[in-house]
């Protein structure tokens, strides 16, 4: 017998019998009221933008935030009704990052908001595209039907499916060097819009 196996054959007898798996319960805080306004303030104070408007005013709204003539990148799933004339839209077809990181924004859907936490989560569907979409231009615009909010992350883990690539987003991307002093748009979008409908 080598050392290897002297060392492998200490370490299977000092774990026999190996302990029953304990069953951890997975029914905490699956209630819970939605708060709009809890997450409105959640996503203020992560510096996130937030309109809260009708469906039909999301092209207008948009066209308010984004310049005449912006570029942007959207989803292939994207509703149409939702694009301003304003800009000129590209739907995503596999664009390299240096395309996507040229356009002036971008614009999706969600899968799910978070009240608790001020948190979107996107999960990579047709209407969220891929996740370096959310990741790579400088403005990210994101619209949040009222369905689609939950009160807390246990609520939103059970509409989620984990084997899609998530996205967790809370405010614009941030973070802090040694001496706490806060720089936006390292690690994504500068700035972040929540486009809120009822």
């Amino acid at each position: 017998m080598n050392a290897r196996e002297t060392i492998l054959a200490r370490l299977r007898a000092a774990l026999d019998p190996a302990p029953a798996p304990v069953t951890v319960p997975r029914d905490y805080l699956r209630d819970g009221q939605v708060d709009l306004d809890l997450l409105v303030d959640r996503l203020t104070d992560y510096r996130a933008h937030v309109h809260q408007v009708a469906e039909p005013a999301v092209a207008d709204t948009i066209a308010g935030i984004l310049p005449v003539g912006a570029r942007v990148v959207v989803p292939p799933g994207l509703p149409p009704a939702w694009l301003p004339a304003t800009v000129t839209v590209r739907a995503d077809d596999g664009h390299d990052n240096s395309e996507i990181t040229a356009v002036d924004g971008v614009i999706t859907a969600a899968a799910v908001a978070i009240a608790d936490t001020g948190t979107v989560v996107l999960d990579g569907s047709p209407d969220q595209g891929r996740r370096v979409l959310s990741l790579l231009p400088d403005l990210h615009i994101c619209v949040v039907r009222a369905a689609q909010v939950v009160a807390n992350v246990p609520q939103a883990l059970t509409r989620l499916n984990p084997h899609r690539p998530l996205t967790w987003i809370s405010g614009p991307s941030a973070t802090s060097d040694i001496e706490l002093n806060r720089v936006e748009g390292v690690h994504g979008p500068r700035t972040l819009h929540i486009i809120l409908l009822p």
